[in-house]
């Protein structure tokens, strides 16, 4: 059961304040009540006995899974609080019932549908935001399926992205681990009857044999120095990408962010703050912002794209759609442009990818081969 702070008048006329475990805010107000005490202002605590309940932003498929739930109950007929209620009860994940738990008592203490999402601090701006179009329009079913929908969208992007990874990493992966046992483990084992040849040693062999004399007295450097690298970068925010795949990820952050401003803009969020909840999703954030500012002094959306340094192609199909009264479609036309482009070059770099890393794999794994049998050869000339 969730606790709630309160403050007040106690019945002597001083100032309290305090915590109550209760079901809801308005029976919270209640045992309050017959204690005496006038409550001011009560609000879900973000306390327990047990210790701090740390509520963070919840991953997209939870955000689909609500909207999409809320919006199927609501379809078929139950008030927002009766179908709260019931997801709170049926949900087992740890994350999300402390989290359903927390908007069905604000929403049952007489707040806003869209306030208590904000209040919660586990969805996106974006999301209470459209929330709050649709509680003012009377379409809040319609705008929750659309932003299922766009979440949707948000995620798979990002699954074709890891998917079109996986096979890389775990190529570069497997050929990292084969050259590095190579060296570290056999080449080790081998450059002493070299050394017993007390002969000059051709240059791929003295070079494989400094490499793994490098590995095996500074290998273990090595690797936590990577490690501290991608902790750094992963810190800051930054990650490593596959040589082309910069392009790819350009494409679907434009194609995701014009989706949003378009879902948005039809929700009935104005321009300019559609742009600002927009740009948390592209990693060149600054850009949307400064094309809000743009629109905010009296810029026309495609001069502020133009200036932002948006494609042509982009910029030509948003002009055509605010002179016709269609951005929100012209918007949606250039995401799936953007898109299908994203798509296509992915599929060509995956069917790159392959040929080469195999390609690398194999000639290192000569390179080592050759070092190593080289001069047995040359040994074996000898004693013939």
């Amino acid at each position: 059961m969730p606790y709630f702070n309160y403050s007040g008048y106690d019945p002597k006329g001083k100032n309290t304040k305090g915590t109550v475990e209760a079901g809801s805010s308005i029976q919270a107000v209640d045992k309050l009540t017959e204690r005496g005490i006038v409550v001011v202002d009560i609000k879900l605590a973000e306390e327990k006995k047990g210790g701090k309940v740390k509520i963070k932003l919840l991953p997209l498929e939870q955000h689909i899974f609500f909207c999409r739930s809320v919006a199927s109950y609501l379809k078929s007929g139950l008030p927002l609080a009766d179908s709260l209620r019931i997801m709170s009860k049926q949900t087992r994940d740890k994350i999300m019932k402390p989290v359903m738990e927390k908007i069905l008592a604000e929403v049952e203490s007489g707040r806003k549908f869209h306030t208590a999402l904000a209040e919660s601090g586990a969805f996106r701006e974006s999301l209470w935001r459209v929330a709050e179009s649709g509680e003012q329009s009377g379409t809040l079913i319609s705008v929750l399926t659309e932003a299922a929908d766009e979440f949707k969208l948000e995620d798979d992007l990002q699954r074709k992205i890891r998917g079109a990874m996986t096979y890389p990493v775990i190529m570069m992966v497997v050929g990292v681990g084969v050259v590095s046992f190579m060296i570290t483990y056999v080449v080790p084992k081998i450059s002493d009857l070299f050394a017993d040849m007390h002969q000059t040693l051709p240059l791929p062999t003295r070079i494989l044999i400094a490499m793994s004399n490098f590995m095996v007295n500074y290998g273990l450097y090595l690797v936590i120095a990577l490690i501290l690298g991608y902790l750094y970068m992963k810190h800051k925010g930054k990650s490593l990408t596959f040589p082309g795949m910069k392009g790819i990820r350009d494409q679907l952050n434009l194609a995701l962010v014009m989706s949003h401003i378009a879902t948005l803009l039809k929700s009935g969020i104005p321009l300019v703050s559609a742009l600002k909840m927009a740009s948390s999703m592209d990693i060149y954030k600054q850009r949307w912002l400064d094309a809000a500012e743009m629109v905010k002094a009296g810029h026309k959306f495609d001069r502020a794209l133009e200036k932002i340094g948006m494609p042509e192609e982009t910029v030509a199909v948003v002009r055509v759609g605010e002179m016709g009264g269609d951005l929100h479609g012209a918007l949606s036309n250039v995401s799936d442009q953007c898109r299908e482009m994203a798509q296509a070059r992915m599929e060509k770099l995956s069917t790159l990818l392959e040929p080469i890393l195999v390609l690398s794999l194999g000639l290192s794994v000569g390179f080592i081969v050759l070092a190593i049998m080289t001069p047995i050869f040359s040994l074996a000339g000898i004693v013939k």
